[in-house]
């Protein structure tokens, strides 16, 4: 098949939309279909994988996005010649979709791996918490009902679009994690390298330091967690626009000793990051499907986090991990220690964790999706030999 993943952003911008599409190109195409990323950017960018086709855009200061309201010329040739299409932004991406694939009688398959409403009230607070939730339930129940197939990552994921009125069938299917550098790590990281000790207890958060993964809230427990316990330490890997903010807090706090912020590293050193820690935690509320929780579960690490739909389909309360059930700072705190305080407790969620992680392994989440891809390309088959896709490709041929 040729499946093209249709993204508002990609590679060299790091998220976990990247990292998805990324990973399940690689496997794909190691099964024999042909993948496309199409997506808007430097065209001069010299890509190390194979088929990125990139169209032009306005960048939207340095956010790593680009704003265009259209294809490139090769672009649109490429993406009329899709079996199927896989749209992972609704908004740019999807309405492009619809534009240039509908007609064509190209499937257009959509997953929501965001929650674009908490996030516009993390980028723009001054607007009211309403804005998000109008401008969604104006535009996605549409959207929806204009493509083949509409994924959620998580059981609590489609509850939220059902809440946007979304009343399109909508099919589950796990974001996946290459599961194997987690559970065997090839290295440790040296404890010494960050001034920890053998006995430390160290808690791990990895990901965007960005206003919606509600960084001061974790900051705050783990301070009332150090005044009472000197063996903790807090490692945060990752880059973004509050660091320098979040620096400031810790210096405030008088805790710089206990916290340290390591920057990006490459994804491929994280196993060992992770083989390092003890306990990972997470105050995010605005997490769909986490690749940094399976990840952190595979390496054997019991989960800290507040409920939401990511978190609370991924991690089972009092098994692999602990669910605080609303932005608590005391509840939040009482089990970060019982995290630091009991280890038997930890190590016996941790063992859970790591076998729970099982159901995220990439092999079985891309032949879950593989199916989807299968299944609605025969559905819609029949739709590339219909009036309006013939006239379609008879002024494609004129415009060429």
């Amino acid at each position: 098949m040729r499946i093209g993943m249709m993204a508002d952003v990609y590679k060299p911008h790091v998220s976990g939309i990247t990292n998805y599409i990324s990973l399940n190109k690689r496997y794909l195409e190691n099964v024999g279909h042909e993948i496309f990323v199409f997506t808007f950017g430097d065209e001069d960018y010299r890509d190390e994988e194979l088929n990125v086709v990139r169209s032009p855009g306005l960048p939207l200061l340095d956010t790593g996005y680009y704003i265009s309201l259209r294809y490139g010329k090769k672009a649109r040739w490429l993406l009329r010649t899709m079996d199927v299409v896989h749209v992972h932004h609704p908004f740019l991406s999807g309405s492009l979709a619809l534009r240039y694939c509908r007609a064509r009688g190209i499937p257009v398959i959509f997953t929501n791996h965001t929650r674009y409403d908490l996030y516009a009230q993390a980028y723009l607070p001054v607007l009211p918490d309403v804005f998000g939730e109008t401008a969604l339930e104006a535009y996605l129940p549409s959207f929806c009902r204009s493509c083949d197939v509409v994924i959620a990552p998580s059981a609590g994921m489609r509850e939220i679009l059902i809440k946007f009125g979304v009343n399109t069938p909508i099919d589950v299917v796990p974001n996946g994690v290459e599961l194997q550098p987690f559970l065997e790590p090839q290295n440790v990281m040296d404890r010494a390298v960050f001034g920890f000790k053998p006995e430390d207890i160290v808690l791990i958060y990895t990901g965007r330091l960005g206003p919606e993964k509600n960084l001061p809230f974790l900051l705050r427990a783990f301070n009332g967690a150090a005044q009472a316990y000197d063996n903790v330490v807090l490692l945060l890997i990752g880059d973004g626009g509050e660091r320098d903010n979040l620096q400031d807090r810790v210096k405030h706090m008088g805790i710089e000793s206990r916290v340290h912020f390591t920057g990006m590293i490459p994804y491929t050193d994280l196993p060992a990051y992770l083989a390092m820690a003890d306990v990972f935690v997470t105050a995010s509320i605005t997490e769909v499907h986490p690749l940094s929780v399976i990840e952190a579960m595979a390496a054997g690490l019991p989960v800290l986090g507040i409920q939401s739909p990511g978190i609370g389909d991924t991690v089972i309360d009092g098994e692999s991990g602990f669910v605080v059930h609303e932005e608590d700072l005391a509840a939040f705190t009482a089990k970060m220690v019982r995290l630091i305080t009991e280890k038997q407790k930890r190590l016996e969620m941790g063992q859970n964790a790591r076998l729970a992680s099982a159901a995220y392994s990439i092999e079985h989440t891309t032949a879950m999706m593989l199916e989807q891809y299968e299944k609605v390309a025969h559905q819609a088959a029949w739709r590339k030999w219909s009036i309006r896709a013939r006239l379609a490709r008879i002024v494609d041929g004129w415009t060429r």
